[in-house]
């Protein structure tokens, strides 16, 4: 078996099965195994999928259980040489896999994804660098995350990202929608952290396994990524990127990336991180109101958001004694 493909089901049976439509149709030359991962979807979604695709090997996890534990429940059962953490709403193009797998084998390469895609074929960050403390993560604070940002660009601090990459493009990190290890890379850099329920999981993995080799990018390899269409619909949120920050579903990625900063980073780092997000909720009430009144707007427009984000940086401050210990948790607010 030179591949299997790790999919992760909640509530998505409709993208899978279009995601595997596409796995079938574009990939001839290879050998590949497609293992679907359920976290206590509703009654049939499982079933529909492998109604759709008999030859998927279903596992079920008898509860949410989330990205980490889910796939390496997948990545536990896979035969493959190659492991590819797949997105459910991934397509794949071109022949994709048939074209990624050979050369990530015959490469030094440990890691691997793909330029990934808007529906309209417009490029998405595929790949990453790491940044000192994870400090990147005060960016979508408001207001004072532009402050940052500028003071970045004038210090000409390095782009943390990779928007679009070249044929082989190196970096720290890779985007879990596509991410492709060997296996024995798996052995040595060990498998997820099941203290992550959602996001930041893949970085933290990824800094483990760039201690056994390169990661990379290629970039002539495309794959669609319908960007944050599953966790959306999961946590009711209408935010489909990962800047929001004032929901439930901002609430679990603000806990995770501070989780992974914790345990990539250590303490000091944390509470560089969390200072800065009580310091933002400040910042964000006064500015917004000066800019109302400037731009003859409602002053308190933004005190939704204003709450929201104050709830979430409580509910941070909270788990804090628990995240700092280190000790196992699952750090799930879904």
């Amino acid at each position: 078996m030179q591949l299997s493909v790790i999919i992760v089901n909640y509530n998505s049976h409709g993208l899978i099965i279009d995601c595997i439509d596409s796995i079938i149709r574009e990939t001839k030359d290879i050998s590949y195994e497609v293992i679907v991962v359920d976290n206590q979807s509703a009654a049939g979604s499982l079933q529909k999928i492998v109604q759709a695709h008999p030859m998927v090997k279903a596992i079920e996890m008898g509860y949410n259980s989330g990205f980490s534990r889910a796939n390496n429940a997948g990545l536990h059962a896979a035969q493959g040489d190659c492991l590819l953490l797949l997105n459910p709403d991934t397509i794949i193009l071109d022949r994709a896999l048939d074209k990624c797998v050979p050369r990530f084998m015959n490469s030094q390469h440990v890691a691997c994804g793909v330029q990934l895609l808007n529906l309209d074929h417009t490029t998405q960050i595929s790949g990453n660098y790491f940044m000192k403390g994870g400090i990147n993560h005060l960016l979508p604070l408001p207001y004072w995350g532009a402050v940052l940002r500028w003071v970045g660009y004038r210090l000409k601090t390095k782009v943390p990202n990779v928007q679009v990459a070249s044929a082989v493009h190196e970096v720290d990190w890779i985007s879990g929608a596509f991410l492709m290890v060997k296996h024995s890379t798996l052995e040595k850099a060990g498998y997820m952290d099941e203290d992550f329920f959602l996001y930041a999981e893949e970085v933290e993995w990824c800094s483990r396994i760039k201690k056994q080799g390169v990661l990379a990018i290629y970039g002539d390899i495309n794959v669609i990524h319908l960007q944050g269409e599953t966790t959306g619909d999961a946590f009711g949120s209408e935010e489909k990127g990962y800047y929001g920050l004032y929901d439930k579903k901002g609430l679990q990625l603000m806990l995770s990336n501070h989780l992974r900063v914790r345990k990539q980073f250590g303490v000091f780092w944390y509470f560089f991180l969390l200072l800065n997000y009580t310091f933002a909720i400040p910042v964000f009430f006064i500015c917004s109101i000066l800019e109302g009144i400037f731009r003859l707007k409602n002053p308190f427009r933004f005190m939704p958001q204003i709450w929201g984000l104050t709830k979430n940086v409580f509910r941070l401050w909270c788990l804090t004694p628990t995240i700092i210990s280190n000790k196992p948790h699952f750090y799930k607010v879904l």
